[in-house]
């Protein structure tokens, strides 16, 4: 059985939880496909290898300058999910 928790940083985990387990697939396929899309783009632009846990910790990287610069309470939600994600990624490549 699972605890409730009545606070602001467990409301931002199960924001963040009910998004990366959402409907998003629908529109954009699974999180490993999106991101490896999103690693070839930015490889090509970038001109060196960039993998899908890169584009996750640099969308982490980009809420945390948003939070830096004053940000809302989402941005902390998403870089909870892109961090989750992050750790998917990496986790998919040992496989």
């Amino acid at each position: 059985m699972m605890k409730e928790y009545n606070n602001i940083r467990s409301d931002v985990l199960m924001q963040a939880l009910n998004l990366i387990n959402g409907d998003r697939e629908k529109d954009y396929g699974t999180p490993k496909q999106n991101f490896n899309t999103i690693a070839e783009m930015w490889t090509s632009y970038m001109g060196h290898k960039v993998d899908a846990s890169d584009v996750c910790n640099m969308m982490v990287l980009l809420k945390m300058a948003r939070l830096r610069n004053g940000g809302h309470i989402d941005s902390s939600t998403d870089a909870a999910g892109y961090a989750a994600l992050a750790a998917e990624m990496i986790e998919s490549c040992k496989e």
